[in-house]
């Protein structure tokens, strides 16, 4: 074959389009928006109020659109001061001075560390000092509720009394803190609730130095609609058994459920019975978890098993499908229990 000469022109057009097509093919990710997806969005329903004269209470709605997030970060004006996991949606800003106004915004990590925008400024203002003050408010009176709906309630209760002035109520779910409202307000919305579920409630009541008050009675509530815990039970659950140092073990492996935060803790029920709980430290893990645990040295003894996730809510999701496991032999898949 004759082989035809080609002129510089064309060849110096071929050589940058060849180095064009290889900046191509090598920068994919670009920014990282197309493989990765959309960053996170800014958080709503920023709030932030004075929880006593050196802290205040900063919250927001969870980040949705299909984006998991490893966590959120606080800013006071310019200066990072809080960063809390994806399962966190409240945190008490401390370390700050009476008398003084701060400005404070949120932004979203995703899992792949892309921060996303900032939310809208909320302002809060701290109180005055108050030197020497020992005095706890008095406990709130019993609040009272009702359900809104399947995924909020509204909890109503009596004021504290303090001998200079009560300047934020704590509402707490079970032992966890998840709302706080300013010492002038008597009632909150609650928000972010499972439907068909059952919580308590207790408030207390804080004064500018930091003094709580014992809790007022427990509230019991269950919000509406059901819940068959098929959305919040661990996916792909797996259970084998094996035998190491003359023993048998029972390994397990699941796909966490997806909610708008982190868990870190499961809990195994064997033959019908928790037997154990895990909590995960460090970074738990998203997309396929893992755990082991000593059954016993007798072979061909048949168990039951099956796991549930402890949610960002503080209560228990649903149970994954229950397996059947033999010791020196295969597990079988049994049904989902309800």
């Amino acid at each position: 074959m004759r082989r035809v000469p080609v002129p510089a022109p064309l060849r110096r057009c071929l050589a940058l389009c060849g180095v064009l097509t290889l900046i191509a093919s090598c920068g994919g990710r670009g920014t990282g928006d197309g493989e990765s997806g959309p960053l996170p969005g800014p958080p709503l329903g920023v709030t932030a109020t004075a929880g006593s004269a050196t802290s205040v209470h900063v919250m927001w709605n969870a980040v949705s659109g299909g984006r998991d997030i490893r966590g959120y970060e606080v800013y006071r004006g310019t200066t990072k001061v809080e960063e809390v996991p994806g399962s966190r949606h409240m945190v008490d800003v401390t370390g700050l001075k009476p008398s003084t106004t701060y400005d404070f915004t949120v932004r979203a990590r995703d899992t792949e560390g892309r921060p996303g925008p900032r939310s809208r400024e909320v302002r809060a203002t701290t109180p005055a000092a108050v030197a020497a003050d020992r005095s706890a408010p008095t406990r709130p009176g019993k609040p009272r509720g009702r359900a809104a709906g399947s995924r909020a309630v509204q909890l109503s209760w009596a004021a504290s009394k303090d001998d200079r002035d009560v300047v934020s109520y704590d509402i707490h779910q079970g032992t966890t803190k998840i709302h706080s409202v300013a010492g002038n307000q008597t009632a909150a919305v609650v928000t972010g609730l499972r439907p068909g579920t059952r919580y308590v409630f207790t408030v207390r009541a804080r004064d500018a130095a930091d003094n709580v008050s014992p809790a007022g009675g427990p509230v019991r509530l269950t919000t509406a609609g059901t819940d068959d815990g098929r959305d919040t039970a661990p996916t792909g659950f797996r259970a084998t058994t094996r035998r190491a140092d003359g023993a048998y073990h029972l390994d397990l492996a699941w796909v966490p459920p997806r909610t708008d935060g982190v868990i870190t803790e499961y809990q195994v029920h064997l033959d019908g019975r928790p037997a154990t709980s895990l909590v995960f430290g460090g970074t738990a893990p998203r997309d396929r978890a893992t755990y082991g645990f000593y059954l016993g040295r007798d072979a061909g003894v048949t168990h039951r098993v099956r796991i549930r996730a402890k949610l960002p809510d503080g209560t228990w999701g649903g149970l994954s499908v229950e397996r059947t496991v033999t010791t020196g032999g295969a597990a079988r898949q049994g049904r989902r229990v309800r």
